[in-house]
């Protein structure tokens, strides 16, 4: 596999022959010398190139992945050492923030069922509440806005103002988990929808443990990728 052709590499690495081309003119693999026709002449190394895209694609998206590998390249090896910590400590931060998601709702589906009567001290205000989530009052806004919060309307000299009781407190607390999770609005929405009657968050929580076995497998991605990436940066 010393002297490949365009099409030799594309079989070996599974892309096809224009997406073997495109990502060498996009610097992802290395530049293929030319043959004395003009055909380009590719290596062992560039199907290694590609099957690290291919893992690190999985890990941290193409996107990120074309920029890595360009960048891996360019950069001295200090510094292309680093780019390639942060990509670790990137999937490191998601989990955490998954599994301070899925504790917060753990924490919330093991509240009592049922609640003493509500009593006004039990309402919080638009201020009150997004200084304890840790969210912009205009967050708490848009919330309502998709459906995902439900407070309450109260008359005041002003015209009316927001009043969050015990439930949609509790519904904020799910948006906040599950937005710091990593999650879309439209999928916080359906959690949301399923805990409002019934208070049953199993499915959040499930959904929350997918989201952790996905960044396990993105992790051992990220890890196939390493060897290659450290190839790359140690070569003269």
């Amino acid at each position: 596999m010393a002297d490949l052709t365009t099409a030799a590499v594309a079989a070996a690495s599974g892309y096809s022959v224009q997406q073997v081309r495109d990502l060498e003119a996009r610097g992802v693999i290395a530049p293929a010398a030319r043959a004395a026709n003009g055909y380009r002449r590719f290596t062992a190394d560039h199907v290694q190139d590609l099957h690290a895209y291919r893992d690190l694609a999985a890990a941290v998206g193409p996107v990120e992945a074309r920029r890595a590998l360009r960048e891996v390249r360019r950069l001295p090896a200090g510094a292309a050492t680093e780019l390639v910590g942060r990509l670790h400590a990137g999937l490191v931060a998601e989990r955490e923030q998954a599994l301070a998601a899925r504790a917060a709702l753990t924490a919330i589906g093991a509240e009592p069922g049922t609640d003493a009567p509500p009593v006004p001290a039990d309402t919080m205000t638009i201020t009150e509440l997004a200084q304890a989530l840790g969210v912009k009052a205009s967050t708490l806004r848009f919330w309502e806005q998709a459906g995902l919060v439900a407070p309450e309307r109260v008359a005041t000299r002003a015209g009316t103002a927001r009043r969050y009781p015990v439930p949609a407190v509790r519904e904020a607390r799910i948006a906040a988990a599950l937005r710091a999770g990593g999650y879309r609005i439209p999928d916080v929405r359906r959690a949301i929808a399923a805990v409002r009657d019934l208070e049953d968050v199993s499915d959040s929580v499930a959904a929350l443990d997918a989201r952790l076995d996905a960044i396990a497998g993105r992790a051992l991605a990220l890890l196939r990728a390493g060897a290659r990436l450290a190839g790359i940066i140690a070569a003269p």
